[in-house]
Order: structure tokens, then sequence, then C-alpha cells
């Protein structure tokens, strides 16, 4: 504490404002404002604040200053800046304490309003009539009636009345009103707006009702009142409910673990979480409705495509030795495949055009908003045809599968909902090559990765493709690659040797979602196609085989599921489109 003399220290170099400090010489306070709150002065006294100013001493050899310090008053000026702040320090302390207070009192009344709702007891009343198990988008008229107008009673079954339902789902949304509860409830299949009264408001359980809580509701279905809002504008005027599994709350609760304004690698580590909002699970049902449109497109186009499930452990490569994932296989080398495009090849000749729904697997450590480790590869071969059939196949197969999932109500609204601006493309799809692609690039001053101008050969870079095509805004076959920059596959131009017949099928927002080519069908030019990458062709016998034993004019594609679904749900990157995504570092959860 302050010396006998009522003097107290401060130092702003040596001081402490902390319990170690105590304002003597010894052990001096940093601050003269933290000397103030120590030491208030009084009407009656006022300490004397005193500080340290510093002398050079005499030389006292090489290198060595003895330093004498004096203590002296405070100046007037740093007195009267410390008195302001040290007012300004008890008005806030006195709001905080006012606060604590008032928050130690509400925690008491909410303490004995729990305790008195602990006595409430509801239950079913064996008189009303048996409640219809329901999911939570059942809208069958036949199944269910809406009470409409007013009546005294919340709840109401006398004849012509609404019906009495049962329901399960957890809490998606809350809000508490004066002796009304309102939950929006959601199933995975739908969500319904609850509404609490009377006693079912006044229990344990309803008090401490959490986001994610697991409910069953009984009650009657109404329609909304003129002017309100609610899911399929109906709601359940609830006359019991349990709690079936109860969620985490306070700091645990849902939205601290996945707050909006989360860092994106907080929201991945709760992936599991992220999915229960409504942007992710959307995204979710819209991708599950693409495949189911994708299986229904390949069965119904002429001629159809047969499903296939090619192996994903396998020992060649497809898209370059980088990007392979490598393990041992009973001792052997084996890989996680880049493509079942290989595979699918072998299928021609016994089962006709062919497709897969399988993931693919790409070591490629990039962090662009568009690169997955691994992603769902959705891959077509197609016998005896032309360049030209190829890229009319692509078109119809992807018009046909978004007009098939719009074809949903309920899809076609997740789709305005997530990208309002979203258009059905309109064929056929815009075609350029890339040797006039690179002088689009070139005319438009649109750089490579190294600063300079794009030239003949160059690997057209993601950011200058994404550019190009965000402003043709509108679908573009992009084709004839050279072959050096395309896979050893794919066969070459007989009207120019330089490029291949290949495409990528490049959307507005996203770029490449598709690439694709005609493959190599001469044997003699597979062989020197191996030799120039040096891969070995023996592990590729099987693949080989193909053109030795009556081979054909053919080719196929593979698609990016999430980049398809990024592009048409307009998400940021394709990240969100996997349900757990994989990507560099990332393999939780």
């Amino acid at each position: 504490m302050a010396t006998p003399s009522e003097s107290v220290y401060f130092d702003e170099e040596i001081g402490q404002d902390d319990t170690f400090g105590d304002g003597s010489q010894q052990k001096p306070y940093k601050t003269l404002l933290f000397a103030h709150i120590q030491h208030p002065p009084t009407p009656q006294h006022e300490p004397q604040y005193l500080t340290r100013k510093k002398e050079t001493g005499a030389d006292q050899g090489p290198g060595v200053s003895e330093i004498h310090q004096e203590w002296v008053p405070a100046t007037k000026t740093a007195l009267k800046k410390a008195a302001n702040l040290y007012e300004q320090h008890k008005k806030k302390q006195a709001k905080g304490d006012e606060l604590a207070v008032r928050e130690k009192q509400e925690s008491e009344k909410r303490r004995k309003a729990l305790e008195e709702a602990k006595k409430v007891q509801i239950q079913q009343d064996p008189q009303l009539p048996k409640a219809v198990k329901i999911r939570l988008n059942e809208k069958d008229p036949k199944l269910i009636q809406l009470r409409s107008g007013k009546s005294e009673k919340d709840v109401d079954y006398s004849q012509g009345r609404g019906t009495r339902v049962r329901v399960t789902g957890r809490v998606h949304r809350l809000r508490t009103q004066k002796d009304v509860i309102f939950i929006t409830l959601q199933d995975g299949y739908g969500f319904l707006q609850c509404v609490l009264t009377g006693d079912l408001t006044k229990t344990y359980d309803a008090m401490t009702l959490t986001l994610e809580t697991s409910l069953e509701v009984y009650g009657e279905m109404w329609e909304v009142p003129p002017k309100q809002h609610a899911p399929d504008d109906r709601e359940l005027h609830a006359d019991y409910f349990i709690v079936v599994g109860k969620a985490a709350g306070d700091k645990e609760a849902i939205t601290t673990r996945v707050s909006p304004d989360a860092d994106p690698q907080t929201l991945y580590d709760n992936r599991h979480l992220v999915l229960r909002g409504e942007n992710a699970s959307s995204v979710m049902k819209v991708r599950a409705a693409l495949l189911r449109a994708f299986r229904q497109t390949y069965e119904e186009i002429t001629p159809s495509c047969l499903e296939v499930t090619p192996p994903c452990m396998v020992q060649t490569q497809v898209e370059g030795g980088a990007t392979l994932f490598a393990f041992d296989y009973y001792g052997q080398q084996a890989y996680l495949t880049q493509s079942s495009q290989l595979y699918l090849e072998t299928c021609l000749p016994s089962l006709g055009n062919v497709f897969c729904v399988a993931p693919s697997f790409r070591a490629e450590k990039s962090q662009t908003r568009r690169h997955l480790s691994e992603y769902t590869h959705i891959e077509a071969e197609l016998d005896f045809i032309t360049f030209d059939d190829l890229l009319v196949h692509l078109e119809l197969v992807m018009c046909r599968v978004i007009e098939i999932a719009l074809a949903s109500p309920q899809i076609a609204q997740l789709v305005r909902d997530l990208n309002p601006t979203f258009e059905v493309p309109e064929r056929p799809f815009m075609r350029m090559k890339y040797a006039d692609a690179i002088d689009w690039l070139v005319e438009h001053d649109i750089k490579n990765t190294e600063g300079e101008s794009h030239k003949f050969g160059d690997d057209i870079a993601e950011a200058a493709e994404r550019k190009m095509t965000d402003i043709i805004n509108r679908p573009i076959f992009l084709t004839h690659f050279p072959t050096e920059i395309k896979a050893f596959y794919m066969k070459k131009d007989p009207q120019d040797p330089r490029v291949t017949e290949s495409v990528d099928c490049l959307m507005p927002g996203v770029g490449e979602i598709v690439g694709g080519s005609m493959r190599m069908d001469d044997y003699g030019e597979l062989m020197e196609a191996y030799k120039r990458v040096e891969i070995d062709p023996t592990p590729y016998y099987w693949y080989t085989d193909q053109r030795k034993y009556g081979t054909s004019p053919h080719g196929g594609y593979g698609l990016g599921l999430e980049r398809f679904l990024a592009w048409m749900c307009g998400r940021f990157t394709v990240k969100d489109c996997s349900l757990y995504p994989r990507f560099t570092d990332r393999c939780t959860p």
C-alpha cells in the first residue's frame, strides 16, 4: 500500500498494474490511472502521486553509465488527464456493477421460474382423436384437412375442424412471445410451424427449448391467418409434445459452433452441423436430383447408355503421374483412380455405350475454389461416333438433365432460392477452337500466368479461362487443344495433327465442368503415344487390346458433378457441393 507519507509511486517503464505492484518505491504502479484507481483521491485526502525523473550519471568505465533516478510529483497536465480517465472508469464500473446486479436478479428470477416450471406436467387427452403420423411435407388433402377461421379454443376437433396429426423433427427456428412459442420443425422432408400455447409453454422443457432439439408434437392442422407467414402457409396448433433428444445450448449451442461469420476451416471442421442449415441441405437435395436426372437421361436417350461400376483401385494412370494417390496393395504398387475412362472403353464391344457415377481422386496440391482431391465423376464412353456426335451428345445430356431436375417443383424452388439468376442454357452451345481462344485472349489483353500474352501451345490457366467465359457469358465448347497439353490417349485431328479432337465445356462463373475427346483407335498410334509420354505400355495391355480386337471410332468424357452443381446452384466453391469435401490438408471429419 502507500507509504506513511501517503505518497503513491508509479513508473511507466518498470512498474506493474497488477497485484504485484503496491504503489511503493520498491513496487511502483505502471500508470497514473491505475494509481488513482488503487488510491483514489477524496475531498478529505489526496495522495501525492510521484513518478521518476531520469538522469544520466557520471561515466563509470567503458560502456557503463550509472542512472540516477529521482522521484518527482506528476505534472498538473498528467494529473488532470488521469482524473478525467478515472471519472470515466468510475462510470463504467458503476454501469458494470449495475448490469451485474440486474443479471443476477434476472438469473435468480429465471431459476425460480424454472423451478416452478418443473411442477407443470402435461398429458395427452385420451378423448382427443387419434393422431395421424405424417412427414412434414405431407400435403395430401385426403389425409390432412386444414382448419381455418377463428375459435375461442386453441384446439378444437369438432366436426369440420383440422386433422389431428403427430409429427417428429428438430427445432430449426424458435421464437418465444408472451404465452406463445413458435417452433419451426425440420425433418429433412420439409418444414412445419408448430404453435405452443397455454400450459405447454409453461413446462420446463418448453422454457429450456434449444435449436436442434428433436421433438414429437401432436396437434391440429390450421391454415395460417391472413397476412401471416409460415412454411406452406399452414401450421400445427399443438395439444401435446415430447422432447425426444435435447440439444446443447449456451456456449455449445449450434449457432455458436457454426456461426455465419466463422472462418471456413471452422465450418469444415463442423461440416456435420453445417449440413443442418438450409443452404447446405438444399445443395445436397439438388445434388441428389441431378444424380437421378443423369441416370434417367442416360436410360432414355437413343442410343441409351448402360451404367457400369469400374474399380477405384488401379495400377495405371490416366491424367498424369503427378496427381496419383499411391498405396501398397498386398505388396504391389497401386493407385486410387484418376478416371474410369480406360475401363469404360473396354465395355463398348459387348455392352454398347456405357456410363458410370464413381469417385475419382487427384493428388493436386491446389487450393483453388474449383479443385477437390476426391470428387464425383460422371463419365461416359460412346462407340462408333464422330467428334461432332460427341458434342451434340454432350449438349443433349446436360440440357436434358437440367430439364428433368427442374421439372420437380421442389428442386426448381431450391435452385431459385440458391441461385436466382440461373438460366437454362440454350442449344447449340458456342463452339470455339483453342487457337481462336488464344486470339481472343490476346485481343482482350488477358495475360498468361507469367504476365505475358498468350501464344499457341499455352495451357490456358484457370483464371484466364474463367474470365473469358464470364465475359462471353454463355456455355462454350472449347475444342482442338494441342497434342502436347492433352492426355496421351486423345485422337489427333486428321485435318491438323498439331491438335486433338478434344473438348472442354466451360460454364460462366465456374469454368471447365466437362472434359472429353475422341480416343485413339489405331494400335500403332497408341503405341507411339505411350512412347511419347514415356509410359510403359505393359500394365496397359488390357487397354491396348481394344485396338487389336475389332477397334472402332469412339469417344467419351468426364463431368465433375460438384462443378456442375456449383454452376447450377451459384456456389462460390465446389467444396460447398460435396457432402464432406476432401482437398489439400483436409480429410476430416
